[in-house]
């Protein structure tokens, strides 16, 4: 019997190269498959392109799985559709998630479009996440949250599309980190303990306010306290995010009476047309927020409309591995547009950034906040 193929996205770490042995054990032939998305990251020792040293890993793992590794070059596409709109929604003062377009725009689509030109129906990837079919139909595939809830991956894909749930497999979805590194290190891999990226997806564990300094200039604007008194002075909104702490050593130049200056401050508020941010105490009403408009809704079973009828409840995430967090979704049919309403209220939630929805284990889709 001929083995089915599949088309592995292999990065140099340690779950993408477990995940290519467990597909080979199952009897699968795999093809590895390195995507070098990003060259201008540097790695401080050898001062060399960060990817080659990825690179270099994923050609190791491959040789010894005796299996074929093919390197993709997506870096046109990265920086027009990643990096490109990240820096345009900074510069209007909303906070993106380039991980998530990253999934969306590049992993994906462009994955499954090189699979197919070679003629090869399947992919896989390291990701922390499940897919199952629908009980009901099994036409619709579910995005389901990693067995290890502390790796878990679905916020960074709730974008997937049913093409691409139809046609990928999340090999290490079902095992948790330490299990994984276990497995690596009894075959020996070179990677076994090898620490897992961070930062930007492709790009790394960068100085963000400098990475950004490199396409939005910096612009003075005054820093408010609630009540509309100058306090302070920043070098740009683009550069801070919704529950940042304030001080010098984040960039702020803040003058408070000697009562205040005990509290903590943070940003509870960013205004881009006069280029202002409000500032408040720790535990001030300004830094709590408990309804949040979804805009781009997008759900994972394309039954939008159904979620028109009536409220549900659901549990919301705000950030990666975050708190799942009690809501109820909502349709307002005047305003014609959906809004996540939170049992109680939340610090840190910036327009811009993703929103997504569970209903137990299951990934229903989400959106970018808004208010």
């Amino acid at each position: 019997m001929k083995k089915q193929k599949i088309l592995v996205a292999m990065s140099g770490g340690v779950d993408s190269s477990v995940a290519a042995l467990l597909l080979k054990k199952q009897g699968y032939e795999v093809i590895g498959a390195f995507m070098k998305n990003w060259s201008d990251t540097k790695d401080p020792l050898t001062n060399q392109c960060a990817w080659r040293g990825e690179r270099k890993f994923a050609i190791k793992i491959a040789a010894m799985l005796d299996i074929p590794l093919i390197t993709l070059d997506f870096e046109k596409q990265y920086k027009k559709e990643v990096v490109k709109e990240m820096f345009k929604k900074y510069k209007k003062g909303i906070t993106p998630n380039p991980d998530i377009d990253c999934n969306q725009k590049i992993k994906f689509p462009l994955l499954l479009k090189e699979a197919k030109k070679r003629g090869i129906n399947l992919i896989a990837t390291g990701h922390y996440a499940r897919i199952k079919p629908n009980k009901k139909n099994k036409k619709i595939y579910e995005l389901l949250r990693a067995k290890d809830e502390s790796k878990d991956q679905s916020y960074f894909l709730y974008r997937i599309k049913q093409n691409e749930l139809k046609s990928a497999l999340f090999p290490i979805g079902e095992y948790t980190k330490i299990q994984v590194r276990k497995i690596a290190k009894k075959n020996k891999f070179p990677n076994y303990n090898k620490k897992g990226t961070t930062g930007i997806c492709f790009i790394g564990k960068i100085n963000l306010k400098d990475f950004l300094k490199k396409k939005i200039k910096p612009k003075k604007g005054d820093v408010l306290d609630p009540k509309g008194n100058k306090i302070g002075e920043h070098d740009g909104i683009y550069y801070y995010t919704i529950g940042q702490r304030l001080g010098p050593r984040y960039g702020f130049e803040i003058k408070r009476g000697s009562k205040e200056k005990v509290e903590r401050w943070y940003v509870a508020k960013k205004i881009p047309k006069t280029n202002t941010i409000i500032a408040a105490p720790k535990n001030h009403p300004l830094n709590f927020r408990k309804e949040i408009v979804v805009k781009n809704l997008y759900l994972i079973s394309n039954k939008k409309e159904e979620f028109k009828k009536s409220s549900r409840k659901i549990f919301s995430r705000i950030r990666h591995v975050g708190e799942l967090l009690p809501s109820k979704i909502i349709y307002n049919k005047k305003k014609k547009q959906f809004k996540v309403i939170l049992k109680k209220a939340i610090t840190g939630i910036s327009e811009g950034q993703a929103i997504v929805l569970y209903k137990g284990e299951k990934c229903l889709g989400g959106g970018e906040i808004r208010f």
